[in-house]
């Protein structure tokens, strides 16, 4: 794929790992520090950017998520099964992140020549084929119906789907995020997710038609391999494809130039949670 090749092979690149140092902070963080990035890359203040992040026990609820008719009593479902949750900047409906959850971003400049929706998305489907070779003929980008944040790029192995692509576009830049359901069970993640809106909606009629969950669809990496794979593995893994494509691959975390331009995307983003949360009656 020319976009892909283009944006990677024999190209400069900064891969920035949060796989272990995220895990016990809030998924406000990585949002934030994508947004940051959108602009550094954006503007060709960065180099193009990989970063890998896991959060522990977190709900991420979209926009619509919030406008549920019985949006506490669903933030409480959630609570009860052990998790947290939050309300990204971004678009799509609710995922499960956990430690068995892979979050990858790929942030990349459009200031010399746009890249459209699609392509964006692409470039993430490629990526993941390369990163799973073992079943890269065999995963397919449609929507997954019953999935919990169903799109047009679910990634799925015979109707299974294990991942989800959303994109964030700012100032120039564009961050293709994707969360990948390495080990556990998709469908124990699935459940919670049944159980946020059927207390969220409580049979009520809404303008907006949220995604009846059918658990089943929903699997993991490992589930769909039948073998262990672990979020470090994909990691490291990770790390050696960009090794081997790319030019030059700077391992690089956030730098002290950076931190006001981080701290002003933070404070933005949990200030606009905050506002969100105090809307839920």
């Amino acid at each position: 794929m020319s976009d892909f090749n283009d944006l990677f092979v024999n190209q400069e690149w900064r891969f920035w790992d949060q796989s272990m140092s995220g895990r016990s902070k809030s998924a406000l963080e990585s949002f934030a520090a994508d947004d940051m990035l959108c602009e550094l890359v954006g503007k060709g203040l960065s180099l193009p950017t990989i970063r890998t992040w896991v959060h522990e026990n977190t709900v991420v609820l979209g926009i619509q998520d919030h406008r549920l008719p019985y949006v506490a009593a669903g933030r409480d479902v959630i609570q009860e099964h052990g998790f947290q949750s939050i309300v990204r900047n971004s678009g799509g409906l609710a995922v499960v992140l956990d430690s068995g959850v892979l979050n990858i971003s790929i942030i990349v400049s459009e200031q010399n020549s746009a890249i459209d929706i699609n392509a964006g998305y692409d470039i993430m489907v490629e990526f993941v084929r390369y990163l799973f070779p073992q079943i890269a003929d065999r995963i397919e980008a449609y929507e997954i119906v019953g999935s919990y944040c169903p799109g047009s790029y679910d990634l799925s192995v015979e109707g299974k789907k294990f991942a989800g692509i959303s994109q964030r576009r700012l100032r120039h830049g564009i961050a293709v995020q994707i969360y990948l359901c390495i080990e556990g069970s998709g469908t124990e993640r699935a459940v919670i997710i049944r159980d946020f809106y059927e207390a969220g909606l409580q049979g009520a009629q809404t303008k907006f038609m949220y995604p009846v969950i059918v658990p089943e669809v929903m699997a993991s990496i490992s589930e769909i391999l039948g073998e262990s794979v672990t979020v470090q593995d994909t990691v490291i893994h990770a790390q050696r494809l960009m090794n081997h494509m790319m030019h030059n691959v700077h391992m690089q975390s956030l730098q002290p130039s950076e931190t006001d331009l981080y701290m002003y995307y933070l404070t933005r983003v949990v200030e606009r949670n905050q506002k969100m949360l105090t809307k839920v009656e």
